[in-house]
């Protein structure tokens, strides 16, 4: 679907059934729209901005609501553009109505994100600022929250900004050569160049790098909990989530599929999977179990690999570089004072009791100390958005050719072009290079008065 810029938008900004509700109003007749069915003490095309009016909504001699109208003029508003919010009472029939009322006088109803669009095509933020909109509105944990809330403001923008205009320098240095091509000279100085290309790349393969934790934080961190059949995957999981979840029992194999629970420990959201016993089965429903349990491990950030005591049972499977594993003993309760051997490799490992809880703390710090948060809450940048990610590697892997290509002592136009490509991605995040397509797929995923 086309959107048209120019357009009246109408839509309600916070969710309707509750006390009140908001309508907001955006576009060249916003103000004019809204007081063709406002009646208060003045009219609202004389109303200065960031001002507050209470007044009725009505339909002809009808009082619809008693509402409080902000005005907002352009461009001291959300979207840049005339805006108004009417807090109306939220009954589903008042705002539907006051809706109706504001289509029938000129506005139209707003599509999902358009606000936010608006927003960025006027300036107001740039495109990963407006995505930072939509994370804010999803964040589920403190953690979330932080990154979002740290994008908004900008500083993500900023440095990939500075780290364009230095690029954009430098290939106009470049570009200038080519007008001179016939006299052989140089404006860039190459050592200076080497020098700026290769800490470009240091910072974007870091800013990379950071989506590991970033798309953890704001989706959940994935814990697998895996192992042979009882040894007490099931316990642990209702341990950890407080609650009988899963079902337990002395019947090797009575979990045969996965179970999800999610808890916050300490402003960070964990995906918590109880799975199905590895082991070699004949049964049907168990292989199938077992099949999704391979799944759950290839995408866990941490892997509980569960055993009893004195079990020496191997791994089964090989843990990523990215993953995180630990093995945990379980059933440290039926061993009494018996001392307890830690196992020869370096694998770290836990003594626990899923029945008692004893341990189970312990558990606990290991999933803050492997998924440490600080560097959120402390406003470090860090990149959580799977097409930022994509960006940034495409970026660095130009910067790469772009070293090799000076390093060979390439001509100033391919140089040029390697450096383009640096820009193009970079700007692809903040959205000074963007499409239609691209934007459609980013704010549809936004909710309508957003």
């Amino acid at each position: 679907m086309i959107f048209q810029d120019t357009d009246t938008i109408v839509a309600p900004a916070t969710a309707i059934g509750g006390a009140l509700c908001v309508i907001r109003i955006s576009g060249d007749k916003a103000i004019s729209v809204c007081d063709s069915i406002f009646k208060g003490r003045k009219s609202l095309r004389d109303a200065k901005t960031a001002t507050l009016h209470y007044g009725n909504i009505m339909d002809n001699d009808e009082v619809v609501d008693d509402v409080v109208v902000s005005i907002f003029r352009a461009p001291h508003s959300y979207t840049g553009e005339d805006s108004v919010e009417i807090s109306v009472h939220g009954s589903r029939y008042i705002v539907q109505r006051v809706i109706t009322l504001l289509t029938q006088h000129g506005a139209r109803l707003a599509q999902a994100g358009e606000f936010t669009r608006r927003a960025f095509l006027a300036g107001k933020m740039d495109l990963s600022q407006a995505e930072a909109v939509a994370d804010m509105i999803a964040a589920s944990s403190h953690a979330s929250h932080a990154i979002a809330s740290t994008q908004m403001r900008g500083a993500y923008s900023d440095e990939l900004r500075t780290l364009r205009d230095k690029l954009l320098h430098i290939a106009s240095l470049l570009e200038l050569e080519l007008d001179f091509s016939e006299e052989d000279v140089e404006f860039a100085d190459r050592e200076e160049l080497r020098q700026l290309l290769q800490t470009l790349r240091e910072r974007v393969s870091s800013l990379a790098k950071t989506f590991s934790l970033g798309n953890a934080l704001k989706e959940g961190v994935m814990v697998a909990i895996a192992g042979r059949p009882n040894v007490g995957k099931s316990t642990l999981l209702n341990r950890l989530a407080g609650e009988d979840r899963a079902m337990v029992s002395d019947i090797a194999g009575t979990t045969r599929d996965t179970i999800e629970i999610t808890t916050n420990i300490d402003g960070v959201i964990y995906r918590f999977i109880d799975t199905a016993g590895l082991h070699s089965t004949d049964d049907k429903l168990e292989r199938m179990g077992i099949e999704r349990t391979e799944q759950a491990l290839r995408k866990a950030r941490i892997i509980l690999w569960m055993q009893e005591v004195g079990d020496g049972a191997e791994l089964g499977f090989t843990p990523t570089k990215e993953q995180k594993l630990i093995r945990i003993i379980n059933k440290i309760d039926l061993v009494g004072d018996k001392s307890l051997n830690c196992p020869s490799d370096d694998i770290p490992t836990l003594y626990l009791s899923a029945k008692s809880g004893e341990g189970v703390e312990k558990l606990i710090e290991m999933f803050k100390s492997i998924t440490n948060a600080s560097a959120a809450y402390q406003g470090e940048v860090i990149v959580s958005s799977q097409r930022h990610y994509e960006a940034l590697t495409q970026a660095s892997e130009a910067l790469h050719s772009a070293l090799t290509a000076l390093d060979t002592g390439i001509s100033s136009d391919l140089l040029s072009e390697d450096i383009r490509q640096v820009m193009y991605h970079l700007g692809g995040i903040t959205g000074e290079i963007t499409n239609s397509e691209i934007l459609q797929s980013i704010f549809s995923r936004f909710c309508v008065g957003k």
